[in-house]
C-alpha cells in the first residue's frame, strides 16, 4: 500500500527544512553567503582552531562541499587557515574580524527568517517544537549538537 507522504511526520519535517533552507538562501544572497558558508563561518567564529573536516562532520556535509565553502570564505578574507600545533595534516581555521562581523550580521538575517517561519505558532508552541526537535536531533544526529548556538541557521 502506498501512503500520502504528507501523512508522514518525517516528510513534513523534510518539507519544512526545505522551505526554511530556501528562504535562508534567498535572505543570505545579499551577503554573498550560502548555507554551507554560513555554517562554516559560524562554526569557525564559535570554535577557533576547528578543522574543515570537523565542521563537515557536525554539519552532515561532505568534506568536499565543506572544503568549497571554506575556500570561498578564505578567498574573501573572512577566515584564515593555520597549522595545527600537533598534527601537520590538519589546518586550523580562525575567523577574521571581518568574518566575525559578517557572521553576526548573517545571524540577524537568520533570526528574521526564523521569526517569519515560526510566526504562525505561539511562543509556547515555538518552545515545544524547539525542545522536540532538539530531542530528535540528539537521538539521530548527536554530532551536530556541538554547535554552540542553536540559532545559527544550519
Amino acid at each position: 500500500m502506498i501512503y500520502d507522504p504528507s501523512t508522514r511526520t518525517g516528510y513534513l519535517a523534510w518539507q519544512f527544512g526545505q522551505a526554511t533552507a530556501q528562504r535562508l538562501e534567498r535572505a543570505l544572497r545579499p551577503l554573498d553567503l550560502n548555507l554551507a558558508q554560513l555554517r562554516s563561518l559560524v562554526q569557525v567564529a564559535l570554535t577557533p582552531g576547528i578543522s574543515s573536516a570537523e565542521i563537515a562532520r557536525r554539519s552532515g556535509l561532505t568534506a568536499q562541499s565543506m572544503g568549497a565553502a571554506v575556500n570561498a570564505l578564505v578567498s574573501r578574507g573572512l577566515i584564515e587557515r593555520g597549522p595545527h600545533p600537533t598534527n601537520r595534516r590538519v589546518l586550523e581555521l580562525r575567523a577574521t574580524d571581518a568574518g566575525r562581523a559578517l557572521a553576526a550580521h548573517a545571524q540577524r538575517v537568520v533570526d528574521d527568517v526564523q521569526r517569519e517561519m515560526f510566526e504562525v505558532l505561539s511562543a509556547d508552541e515555538q518552545k515545544t517544537v524547539h525542545a522536540l526537535l532538539q530531542r530528535l536531533v540528539e537521538h539521530s544526529f548527536p554530532e551536530s549538537l556541538h554547535l554552540a548556538d542553536p540559532q545559527d541557521g544550519g
